[in-house]
């Protein structure tokens, strides 16, 4: 196979959800190669505009007036995708996993810890095909909001992504001390679409589709809404990885080429902890 020519790639983040009702953790990237960058976002930005969408494009802000336009945007979004342009991948975990053998230490950082694994294995850098020469890695996290001590030592365990064996295997990757950076995501137009997706997701799984206001006996406009946004992006999700029946609660597993984990379009991750005990009252009933 010819070494590929790509000299750096961006992989833009996202969190959802810490503690959810059913799962919890949610995290969210999409990797694109920087020759493709603008043309990527130009193309995002331009049908953004033309469908009249003037503000940031966020989950929060979905409502029975915009739903229409949101499902144009993430079909083009998804069409990136589909295109080879962007790689995605989301990963979660099941309250009812619950984690054993970890010190009080692992059990107080184990939000950072698991966004650490995810950056790890997420983006298939291990398996990343020959290049001619190592490629430069940014990542773009949305802000986290903890304390800046926290902040600082995630960036550095994430530094360390570089140094690990089985990516040096691979080829390995570039990744400088200004190379993570938290930036805001109404600057970013991929980090508006990941915001969308992912929010869908948590949406699902922690079934706020069901939702109701207080004393009300239907759900509201905007949930009604929401439910139909999160059903289109679902189907989008089963059209790039051609996966008709694909279950948003489990993991997507891999295609069967090789470099899967690094080259499939769209993969989905519920992260079970190599040590767990089942806590039959957090499935759902």
């Amino acid at each position: 196979m010819t070494p590929l020519h790509e000299k750096e790639y961006i992989i833009f983040c996202d969190e959802s959800d810490r503690r959810g009702r059913y799962f919890s953790n949610f995290y969210g990237g999409v990797r694109v190669a920087a020759s493709q960058l603008s043309q990527v976002e130009s193309t995002l930005r331009a049908k953004k505009a033309a469908l009249g969408l003037n503000s940031e494009i966020k989950w929060q802000k979905v409502g029975a007036d915009v739903v229409e336009r949101y499902e144009h945007f993430i079909r083009e979004f998804f069409d990136q995708i589909a295109g080879g342009r962007i790689c995605m991948r989301i990963m979660f975990t099941q309250n009812a996993h619950v984690a054993t053998s970890l010190s009080r230490e692992q059990e107080q950082e184990s939000y950072y810890l698991l966004y650490y694994q995810f950056l790890k294995h997420g983006f298939g850098f291990s398996d990343m095909p020959s290049h001619t020469e190592p490629p430069r890695v940014r990542i773009y996290l949305d802000e986290i909001g903890d304390t800046r001590e926290q902040v600082a030592k995630f960036k550095g365990f994430v530094l360390g992504l570089a140094d690990t064996a089985h990516i040096r295997r691979a080829g390995g990757i570039i990744m400088q001390p200004d190379a993570i950076t938290e930036v805001r995501s109404h600057e970013h137009i991929l980090m508006q679409a990941l915001d969308t997706v992912l929010g869908s997701t948590t949406f699902r799984l922690n079934d706020k589709y069901k939702e109701k206001a207080p004393g009300q006996r239907t759900r509201g406009k905007r949930t009604i809404a929401k439910d139909r946004l999160q059903k289109f992006i679902l189907g989008e999700i089963k059209r790039v990885t051609d996966k008709p029946f694909f279950n948003i609660g489990i993991s997507t597993g891999r295609s069967s080429d090789q470099a899967a984990a690094w080259s499939d379009p769209y993969l989905h991750w519920k992260f079970v902890p190599k040590e767990f005990r089942i806590e039959k009252s957090h499935y759902k009933t």
